[in-house]
């Protein structure tokens, strides 16, 4: 149900489980307001990757790891597979744009948003509004 799903990137992610972020409160409040609405969050399995090699440069394993455990314990996020055919799709959308700095994780995300109707992303990167898609945190 595209409606009801929101993407969640690296950004809130991490915003979400480090307190010292610059952008938690926002993020928790956020994340709080979606899921009172009802709505789940989507990220891939590159994101996920991408916030754990994140939390463990900027704060070390133990956030790093809390990652992974909300990533196992929430029912509020679904994680999409980046597969073959995401992976082929991925490598288009990263040549045929790159005259932007899209990172790779990014295009994946974006891949995956557009194939599943996914408009709206818990993020603070503005290359997810400059994408087409609207983030829904304040953009840095």
């Amino acid at each position: 149900m595209a409606g009801h799903e929101v993407f969640a990137d690296t950004s809130a992610i991490f915003a979400l489980l480090d307190r010292r972020d610059a952008h938690h409160a926002l993020a928790a409040a956020k994340v709080g307001e979606l899921v009172r609405a009802g709505r789940t969050m989507v990220a891939t399995d590159y994101v996920i990757a991408e916030t754990i090699n994140l939390a463990i440069a900027r704060r070390g394993r133990v956030v790093a790891e809390r990652v992974l455990d909300l990533v196992e314990q929430s029912e509020g996020i679904r994680i999409e597979w980046i597969d073959p055919d995401r992976f082929e799709a991925t490598k288009r959308f990263f040549r045929k744009y790159s005259d932007h700095e899209y990172s790779f994780t990014d295009c994946t995300s974006f891949v995956v948003m557009r194939e599943l109707k996914i408009n709206d992303a818990v993020t603070t990167d503005g290359h997810f509004a400059e994408a087409g898609f609207r983030p829904l945190l304040p953009v840095t």
